[in-house]
C-alpha cells in the first residue's frame, strides 16, 4: 500500500504561512482558497487553515530535554538534514532545540532540531544516516 500523509492545522495569516512554508522551508504550494492553502511538505500534504493554532507545551521528555507537544515534522537522510539545518540557520530561525545529535552510537542514533512556525506550531526535523534505522529499538 502506498500512501501520502495529510495533516491540517490552523495558522493566523496565509501570506505569512506562504513566506515560511514556501520560502523558508521550500515547500511547493498546492491548491488554495481565501481560507486555506495546501503545501507539499516533503512528499506529504499539509493544509493550513485560517484559525487559532493548537495549544502546545514543553512536556515531551526525550532524553534530558523537554520538547513541545504536540508537534509534527519529518525525517530526512543525514545529508538532507544538514542542508535543512543550514537553510534554517541562514534564515535566522529561532530554534526551540538547536540542531544536534542524540543517542550517539545507539540504535536510533539521530540528529534533531525543533523550531516554531510563525504561529507557534512546533516542528521537528530528524536526520538519520539511513532511513532503514528509523524504527530500530533503543
Amino acid at each position: 500500500m502506498q500512501s501520502i500523509f495529510h495533516f491540517a492545522f490552523n495558522v493566523r495569516d496565509l501570506e505569512a504561512a506562504r513566506r515560511f512554508y514556501g520560502g523558508v522551508l521550500g515547500c511547493r504550494e498546492g491548491r488554495s482558497t481565501a481560507t486555506w492553502v495546501d503545501f507539499d511538505f516533503f512528499g506529504h500534504q499539509i493544509s493550513l487553515h485560517l484559525g487559532e493554532p493548537f495549544a502546545t507545551a514543553r512536556t515531551g521528555h526525550v532524553g534530558d530535554k523537554l520538547v513541545p507537544m504536540p508537534h509534527f515534522g519529518l525525517i530526512l537522510q543525514l545529508d538532507d538534514w544538514q542542508a535543512m539545518a543550514k537553510r534554517l540557520t541562514d534564515a535566522g530561525t529561532d530554534f526551540v532545540l538547536e540542531p544536534q545529535g542524540r543517542f550517539e552510537g545507539q540504535p536510533g542514533e539521530q540528529w534533531t532540531m525543533f523550531f516554531l512556525d510563525p504561529f507557534g506550531n512546533p516542528i521537528e526535523v530528524k536526520g538519520f544516516r539511513s532511513l532503514a534505522t528509523v524504527y530500530d529499538a533503543q
